[in-house]
């Protein structure tokens, strides 16, 4: 792990070590509500199972009243994460979720006056009517249950103040569903709720790219839920990528309170995609195949010494592994260094040849076959 004690931090409301926060992991529902893709069940059922091995507490299923197959994922699963499944404020929807044997029952319902008029067509006192109505029934069920506020972001804050205070769920979600926030408008929003926060949960869409940022700015103000997806993984842009947020939460805190198994993040993630076929860009962050791959003269000089030089932090902490690639675009520098590696004096004679070497590959080489190459120099 990089040593950075000269680097400042942020201060930040709420102390990381003064509160926990729980992630909300809805790959498996967002995923899939994206156009032409479906997911198995014996694949929802793997993605399961290594995100709660990852340590993730919840786990977002699906949409049962719409598909059979959070019933069946549920029937196969043992896992140590909550089950969630999302449902409308109704009650046939209520009652499929309960079927399906989710943990967890969370109702959702549009709060802001655009969505409420356009989709379900009542005033705020029918909607609250509703809401009330649909969360008692819910609790009759005997599990745990959440609220999402769908388009909470663009709420009127009065009104929702009041939902929140009225309403009987273990978290209230606000969500920002068009993906239209940014940070500073994530905090004044939560600045404005009169409530503990600690009951707040936060979901995310990346309309504006903004979703992993937003979600840092709301856990700064001690948000106890945030809703993160795999890579991102969501409708339209996506949502907040688990492992952004894991690692940039890492980066401002000691922040072992998030309970993920940090050490596995990278290969775990890997795996999922894998499971899903996923594809992902090469410069996708973290993620992607070539986020810590070097290849420029003066970057792999620099990083055979000090890896620190080029890196925003070491992805071995996570699972991960860094590619320092030679070829025509290595200088003196790297030549001289890995003559040294493979020990040689590097004189200005083998330096040459090791270059023109370097040159004729027909493909770049990873460091090992560089240093091989090198002790073939003399």
């Amino acid at each position: 792990m990089y040593s950075e004690t000269s680097i400042s931090r942020k201060v930040y409301t709420v102390s990381p070590t003064s509160y926990s926060m729980e992630l909300l992991d809805i790959t498996l529902r967002e995923g899939e509500q994206r156009s032409g893709y479906t997911y198995t069940t014996e694949q929802k059922i793997a993605v399961a199972e290594n995100l709660s091995e990852l340590g993730i507490e919840y786990i977002q299923l699906g949409f049962p009243v719409a598909d059979s197959q959070t019933k069946e994922v549920c029937a196969d699963l043992d896992i140590t994460a909550k089950t969630t499944g999302i449902a409308r404020a109704i009650q046939k929807d209520i009652d499929a979720a309960a079927d399906a044997g989710v943990d967890v029952i969370d109702l959702f319902a549009p709060t802001s006056d655009l969505q409420r008029s356009h989709i379900l067509g009542v005033d705020r006192e029918e909607l609250l009517s509703r809401i009330d109505a649909s969360l008692d029934y819910a609790h009759e069920t005997g599990r745990e249950v959440h609220f999402s506020a769908m388009d909470g972001f663009r709420t009127e804050t009065g009104f929702l103040n009041e939902i929140i205070s009225r309403v009987n769920a273990d978290y209230v979600t606000i969500a920002d569903t068009v993906g239209s926030q940014t940070p500073r408008m994530v905090e004044e929003t939560l600045t404005d709720l009169a409530t503990d926060l600690s009951q707040i949960g936060v979901h995310f869409h990346d309309d504006l790219g903004l979703a992993t940022a937003n979600a840092l700015a709301a856990s700064n103000y001690g948000v106890g839920k945030i809703d993160v997806s795999v890579a991102g993984v969501g409708e339209r842009a996506g949502n907040t990528a688990l492992e952004e947020f894991v690692i940039a939460q890492s980066r401002e805190a000691d922040f072992t309170a998030l309970g993920v198994d940090e050490g596995q993040l990278i290969p775990a993630l890997e795996s999922i995609l894998d499971i899903l076929d996923e594809d992902i860009a090469p410069q996708k962050p973290i993620l992607g195949k070539g986020v810590f791959e070097h290849e420029s003269g003066l970057h792999t000089a620099a990083m055979l010494d000090t890896p620190a030089t080029f890196e925003p932090f070491d992805p071995a902490d996570f699972g991960g592994q860094r590619h320092l690639l030679f070829g025509p675009s290595t200088g003196t520098g790297a030549a001289k260094k890995l003559l040294e590696r493979a020990n040689l004096d590097p004189t200005d004679n083998r330096i040459e040849l090791l270059l023109s070497e370097l040159e004729n590959q027909n493909k770049d080489l990873h460091l090992k076959e560089a240093v091989a190459l090198a002790k073939d120099v003399r």
